[in-house]
């Protein structure tokens, strides 16, 4: 399965947000950077659990 692209945006606010987009280009999910680069931390790569 191929990873889900994520494009950069910024709010209102000025955050810097993720936003997830389905096969046809249309917004799948949107997430603030800060909650979704934590998720992308606390998980390993295939590398890293290979070692």
């Amino acid at each position: 399965m191929a990873k889900a692209r994520r494009t950069t945006h910024r709010s209102s606010k000025g955050t810097k947000l993720y936003a997830v987009r389905d096969s046809k280009g249309r917004f799948k999910d949107i997430q603030s950077y800060k909650r979704s680069h934590a998720a992308d931390m606390r998980r390993k790569s295939k590398k890293e659990k290979a070692r």
